[in-house]
């Protein structure tokens, strides 16, 4: 295999290449995918082996609940504190020494005998899998901003598809080989992607030009969201949207595990294969952005993803309710999320790291919001109360489309610096 990205990218001075001066193959495009989907799927691995870890190591039910929660602090505080470096640093070189760093927590997390180490490593894989959010922003500054659109388009189906598939693909090889091997597996694939991403991705505008210290970076990451409006917008529809999403994926195993279904783990995990469509969504958003119909694709998924939980209410009496449910559901989350991404990066190209850092920041809140009170809801009010807070939170959404779509800010076609300001247009929403 060529070094230095040679085989899947080149040089030109064609019309429509990046601000880099590389264009991406479609090759490298699913590259970045599929190492988005591999390194999130890490946050999720431990969902469906709580139980087997606990007895393994004799863990008192708290301390298994915290498996989870400090998985998902750790890739809070990556969001913040991480991501923001590839704006300053080389994000080449940073990519493959998160993800070697990464290879390390997985290994103590595979290895771990104690408590203490497990959960130090946990906290240690959420912190280092933001290199998904890393590989994001890199793919969006090698992407040309005609085409920028579809490219963030799929390599957000990568990270759609590591999420829903990390249940079933852990369920299936902790059946097979025992929890651990979860996270063996997982420390040889990130490893081998390390070494072919050192190989592949291109050297050439891997190395943002800024001269910002690390605590004026983090500072700046504040700034930019106070400046910016549309910024703050899309990070309320990405909170909104994800607690929806969350109040249906951290719950749904509660009304299928009891009658009429009983159904086990591994096939609850299954029904993430379903949930894949919603990387479908993904491409097709992407390309309705890059022709300027990113407003029109928002409503749209918006109302998706209200009318969703009308189907998903029927759960308990069919089966196929909750799979057109689901299916609706997922095609609108991820519609609304790569609008969101390609809008905000457009703001300040040169602030990619930063920007989609700190916007998911707003998707982690989402999440968690979404999973606490949706489980606390199904033990006090069932499933029915469950999907009314997934329609309150979807509801939201789209009244709060509704209410700014005629006057939210645009991204100008040649973005401004990140200290400059910038005119704004109507229906950008």
């Amino acid at each position: 295999m060529p070094g230095n990205g040679e085989a899947v990218t080149r040089r030109t001075e064609a019309r429509g290449e990046g601000e880099s001066g590389v264009v991406l193959s479609r090759r490298v495009v699913i590259l970045f995918a599929v190492a988005c989907g591999a390194a999130v799927a890490n946050v999720y691995f431990s969902q469906p082996l709580l139980v087997t870890m606990g007895h393994d190591l004799a863990l008192s039910p708290a301390l298994v609940g915290s498996v989870v929660t400090l998985t998902h602090v750790g890739y809070g505080l990556g969001l913040f504190f991480l991501v923001p470096l590839g704006d300053v640093a080389n994000r080449r070189r940073l990519i493959v020494a998160q993800l070697l760093l990464l290879v390390v927590a997985l290994a103590a997390v595979a290895t771990a005998r104690t408590a203490a180490v497990l959960l130090a490593g946990m906290a240690a894989t959420g912190l280092l899998a933001v290199v998904t959010q890393t590989l994001v922003a890199f793919a969006a500054s090698l992407a040309p901003p005609a085409g920028r659109g579809r490219v963030v388009g799929l390599v957000t189906s990568g990270v759609v598809s590591g999420i829903l598939l990390a249940r079933t693909v852990s369920g299936l090889l902790a059946d097979l080989a025992g929890w651990r091997s979860v996270y063996l597996a997982s420390a040889s694939l990130t490893a081998l992607l390390a070494v072919v991403l050192h190989r592949v991705l291109p050297r050439h505008g891997a190395a943002p030009a800024t001269d910002l210290n690390y605590r004026q970076l983090l500072l700046s990451t504040v700034t930019l969201f106070a400046r910016e409006r549309l910024l703050r917008l899309r990070a309320l529809f990405c909170l909104l949207v994800f607690a929806a999403f969350s109040t249906l994926w951290s719950s749904v195993a509660l009304p299928l595990s009891e009658a009429p279904y009983f159904l086990s783990h591994s096939a609850i995990g299954a029904l993430g294969l379903i949930g894949v469509a919603g990387a479908l969504a993904a491409t097709v958003a992407g390309r309705l952005n890059d022709r300027g119909l990113s407003g029109r694709t928002t409503g749209l998924a918006l109302a998706l993803l209200a009318v969703s939980w009308l189907p998903l209410a029927f759960t308990r009496s069919s089966f196929w309710a909750l799979v057109v449910g689901v299916v609706l559901l997922d095609l609108a989350v991820q519609a609304v999320h790569v609008t969101n991404q390609t809008l905000i990066y457009a703001l300040h190209p040169d602030a990619g790291s930063r920007l989609i850092g700190g916007y998911m920041v707003f998707y982690s809140i989402g999440s968690a919001t979404g999973a606490f009170a949706a489980t606390a809801l199904y033990a006090a009010a069932g499933w029915g109360a469950v999907c009314a807070l997934g329609a309150a939170f979807s509801g939201a959404g789209l009244a709060l489309w509704a209410l700014t779509r005629h006057r939210a800010p645009h991204p100008a076609a040649d973005p401004a610096p990140a200290g400059a300001t910038r005119p704004t247009a109507p229906n950008a929403e």
